[in-house]
């Protein structure tokens, strides 16, 4: 409005308070946003300085969350290792105990926990992952940290493989075999008979018998082979045809005083005759059933019931000792027979023993064994089914498991030491990296708040500073106006002329 004429005092004064408006203005807006430098135009170069420093403070920052993600990577596959080592620490006790015991069972008892063992070490590897990151699974489960803006400081974590305990790059621990089992049996077969030697005592010879002389032959046969025993030669007395008969496989003999009579048992599963034949040489004789009566003399066997008693078989004596022993020489058993054991008391013992199951049927006891067992006895006539038989020991020959022998379970607690070296190597690597990330980390935050603080000490405004400008502004402001209408009042003086 140019026709208007203010005067100086008035210009002045309107000006002091434009300025001092302007001020408040920008004190204002620095206690409203707490900043000093709000855009370009307040400071250029500290707004840009700021801004440079706040922008690194962020990319820091998105940093910091992966390492922060890529910490609990590591602690999930560290928390994985000190478990697997637990569990391998439980195979190695396993292995331990099984060396306290020579029993072939329970080593492959031992030697089944043993596997289940690895199954869970492999079940632990798997499980030890994070966000789809499992540094115990080998290839493609590399762990890549970034700790700088354009990627040049950085780590890389190589994963181990754990999930196969086999890999020889791994623990390189194979599953043991267990073994196998095996199958055997034996027959249980009764008979009993007796020679009549009328008048003779086991001293007596046996040419005192009516019509035994020198050279005659007794002829024992059980259909497949035929024991020949020759007077004068094999046997000379009573005693000595006792003897010879007694030593005959799975027969038993033994003389009666007062019946004067051999009494024979048997326990072969066929048939015995016995006969004596003529000498064709010179005296006479005559042939008789291998006593004193003609014909011949026949022991019938048949098979043996669950409730019949031991010692109706030649097989067994009173006093005899049935021993269970395994393929490591173990013996987890053994039975002495009595007058009053039969046939159900034997099966129920070979039961008893670990690992090793019987059952008996129409004469014959089958036998199941989960490794490898012996049955025999101090008898020599047990399980000896025929008269040429040889060792009457029943056998069940089964696979035998990798902790049969000392030497097996040596060789696993060798391997066992070698994975627990390879874990506690992954376990100190491991630990590296997540020390060297959580430093890192902590570096980075420290780091964060360096930037924002300098980058704060550039933009952000002192509150208390500000504060003060404010109070003295509107102080400015006041006496401005009071001075602006002193200089209108000096103006309105004038009028006082045209009163």
């Amino acid at each position: 409005m140019p026709d208007i004429v203010l005067s100086g005092a008035v210009r002045d004064n309107l000006l002091s308070l434009k300025n001092t408006a302007d001020l408040t203005s920008v004190t204002q807006n620095r206690l409203a946003t707490g900043l000093k430098v709000n855009s370009a135009l307040d400071n250029p170069n500290s707004f840009f300085t700021a801004q440079s420093l706040n922008d690194r403070a962020g990319d820091l920052s998105n940093l910091l969350d992966n390492m922060g993600q890529a910490v609990q990577t590591l602690r999930a596959a560290d928390d994985g290792i000190t478990s697997i080592t637990r569990l391998v620490e439980s195979a190695k006790a396993i292995a331990n105990q099984a060396l306290q015991t020579s029993s072939e069972y329970e080593r492959r008892q031992f030697a089944i926990q043993y596997n289940e063992l690895l199954t869970q070490i492999e079940d632990m590897a798997k499980d030890a992952g994070y966000k789809g990151k499992n540094l115990l699974a080998g290839a493609g489960n590399e762990l890549e940290v970034i700790f700088n803006e354009d990627s040049t400081s950085n780590l890389t974590v190589d994963p181990v493989d754990y999930t196969d305990t086999t890999l020889a790059t791994g623990l390189n621990l194979s599953d043991l075999a267990t073994g196998g089992s095996a199958t055997n049996g034996f027959d249980l077969f009764s008979g009993s008979g007796a020679l009549t030697l009328t008048n003779l005592q086991a001293s007596s010879n046996l040419t005192d018998l009516a019509g035994w002389v020198t050279g005659d032959r007794v002829l024992i046969a059980d259909g497949s082979s035929t024991a020949v025993l020759t007077i004068g030669t094999d046997i000379t007395t009573v005693q000595d045809y006792i003897d010879a008969l007694d030593d005959l496989s799975g027969v038993e003999a033994s003389f009666n005083e007062t019946t004067d009579e051999i009494e024979l048992k048997t326990g072969l599963n066929s048939n015995i005759t016995i006969t004596k034949d003529t000498n064709s040489g010179a005296g006479s004789s005559s042939a008789t059933d291998g006593g004193a009566s003609a014909g011949t003399t026949t022991i019938t066997a048949g098979s043996m019931s669950a409730t019949n008693t031991l010692v109706l078989s030649g097989a067994f004596q009173a006093g005899d000792t049935i021993t269970i022993t395994d393929g490591n020489d173990f013996e987890p058993a053994s039975l002495e027979i009595d007058e009053e054991t039969t046939v159900s008391d034997l099966v129920s013992f070979m039961n008893n023993v670990k690992g090793l199951s019987a059952t008996f049927s129409a004469g014959s006891v089958s036998l199941i064994g989960e490794v490898s067992f012996n049955v025999s006895s101090d008898n020599a006539d047990f399980n000896r089914m025929r008269l040429g038989s040889g060792v009457g020991t029943v056998s069940l020959s089964a696979l035998a498991s990798d902790f049969k022998t000392d030497t097996d379970i040596d060789r696993t607690l060798q391997a066992i030491n070698a994975a627990l070296d390879e874990l506690r190597t992954s376990a100190r690597s491991l630990g590296t990296a997540l020390s060297t990330v959580e430093i890192r980390t902590d570096f980075t935050q420290n780091l964060i708040n360096t930037l924002e603080i300098g980058a704060g000490d550039l933009i952000i405004a002192d509150m208390n500073e500000e504060g003060a400008n404010m109070l003295a502004l509107q102080t400015r402001q006041q006496l401005s106006s009071t001075a602006l209408s002193l200089a209108n009042q000096a103006d309105q003086s004038v009028l006082s002329l045209f009163g």
